[in-house]
């Protein structure tokens, strides 16, 4: 399980002219692994100089360091000062403490109103205890975001209009913003205790994720493969559910996962089907128990059941293409995208141009080919195929979604085709056998990686045997 670490983050707030706040929100660069593409409020982890920053009226270490984290945070991204003082001219200051012993400037921490403190879900690999602030934008200021960071745009917006982009499909919102800018769009009166109003914004656990509009991601502790803790299972629609991967196969894990269908159906949802995006344990530990939990029918590959025997039944198959049209405009498309597996479907949601790709592509590292099952030359053909889709963003099994989702694309073929070349330049210098292969290659990876490194390399040279570019004979691998 990965390290929690501290976090804040500033809610900059005005009011127009007709007294409606607005709020500056900032757009995360899309080439990021971590939250490229999504729409935040500025902030990041906290450093140990923000524990050594006065804070006036702080009541704990805890919130003095947090709210220093903020208010220097707030500065490196936008220049904005949030304290007490003559400001003078940032631009020639290297550093945000140099900026306050500079002017003998004072963090207050009554300029800075606790909006929630929220926790990442266990299934991310990297995880924050953060700390939210609402933060009145200083008169005479103006946010700027600053250029070559991890910000790409930055903007005031009315919440209302930011959660409209969010129900249209056109804005990635990670929970705390999203409930936020809820908070916020229901107007002045109340504020502080609906921000505080949730479990989750009391730093619980947070289980509902719905980082675009209709599609749920509710991710499983399942015996997956390490690095990775969970698979993510998607509940896609609004009225109309459809059921992705209900992946786990312990029970607790399951009744949190029909606690939270059962919450949905309460609100109104009707859960129609449950879909496979392919065999493997990690993906489908779950389906029996939620099939017969709802008299439910489990659509998948045609291949699928045959490599899940008895474990569950496969209704119907899945053809390629298929589509289902969910009431509220949602429209999902089955995908053949073998090269995982031979069975492996991923799934594209025309309305939000979101492809849950199962896995095909993930939120962290790469995917692993493991022949016999996995075939490099049919997973670059499934990447091809993916890769002229009109898609915004990649909703994977394991780790976190991402915006940028061709670049990411383009990052998964790239990277195949550098690691194949440096294949062949090893096969060029005389390293014919695959362990030695690995060393020479897969510098980049801990040897206790090593094992599936190793099923990479032979997806690779058994490519290149079928393109006429490599031979075997005895375990030994030459080029033609």
């Amino acid at each position: 399980m990965s390290t929690v670490k501290k976090a804040a983050s500033a809610v900059l707030l005005r009011e127009a002219v007709d007294g409606q706040l607005e709020v500056y929100l900032v757009e995360r660069a899309r080439h990021l692994a971590f939250m490229g593409g999504f729409s935040a409020f500025p902030g990041g982890q906290c450093d140990a100089a923000d524990f050594q920053i006065p804070v006036v009226g702080a009541t704990d270490a805890e919130q003095k360091a947090a709210i220093a984290c903020a208010a220097r945070e707030l500065f490196e991204e936008t220049r904005v000062v949030v304290a007490r003082g003559v400001v003078g001219e940032v631009s020639t200051c290297e550093s945000f403490v140099e900026l306050l012993e500079r002017y003998e400037l004072v963090i207050h921490a009554s300029d800075f109103l606790p909006a929630g403190r929220w926790i990442t879900p266990e299934f991310a690999p990297r995880r924050f205890d953060t700390r939210f602030f609402l933060v009145y934008l200083p008169e005479g200021q103006l946010p700027k975001v600053v250029s070559g960071g991890e910000l790409a745009d930055g903007r005031w917006m009315r919440p209302k209009d930011a959660l409209l982009d969010w129900q249209l499909g056109r804005r990635m919102l990670a929970p705390p913003t999203l409930y936020i800018l809820q908070s916020l769009a229901a107007g002045k009166d109340g504020l502080f205790e609906r921000l505080h109003s949730v479990p989750e914004a009391n730093a619980g656990r947070v289980e509902r994720i719905e980082i675009k509009r209709g599609i749920f991601l509710f991710p499983l502790r399942t015996p997956t493969i390490a690095p990775a803790t969970h698979t993510n299972c998607y509940i896609v629609g609004n009225k109309q559910l459809l059921i992705i991967d209900p992946a786990s196969p312990y029970e607790e894990e399951q009744q949190r996962l029909e606690n939270f269908l059962d919450t949905l159906i309460a609100e109104g949802a009707k859960l129609e089907e449950i879909l496979v995006t392919h065999f493997h344990p990690d993906h489908v530990g779950g389906v029996a128990a939620l099939r017969a939990r709802y008299g439910l029918q489990v659509a998948a590959h045609p291949l699928t059941q045959q490599r899940v025997g008895n474990a569950f039944v496969v209704d119907r198959k899945i053809a390629d293409g298929e589509r289902w049209q969910l009431s509220g405009g949602w429209l999902l498309e089955s995908l053949y995208t073998p090269g995982h597996t031979q069975d492996h479907i991923s799934f594209y949601e025309h309305k939000t141009r979101s492809l849950l790709c199962g896995d095909l592509m993930a939120g962290f590292g790469t995917v692993v080919i493991d022949p016999p099952e996995g075939n490099l030359q049919a997973y670059l053909a499934s990447l091809d195929r993916v890769a002229v889709l009109d898609v915004d963003a990649l909703f994977p099994s394991h780790g976190p979604p991402t915006g940028g989702a061709r670049e990411r694309i383009s990052f998964y073929i790239s990277h195949r085709l550098e690691r194949e070349a440096a294949i062949l330049s090893a096969l060029c210098e005389g390293i014919f056998n695959i362990p030695d292969i690995v060393k020479k290659v897969y510098t980049d990876t801990p040897q206790t990686l090593y094992s599936l490194a190793e099923r990479s390399v032979l997806s690779h040279l058994e490519k290149l045997i079928a393109e006429g570019k490599v031979t075997e004979s005895g375990g030994k691998y030459m080029l033609c």
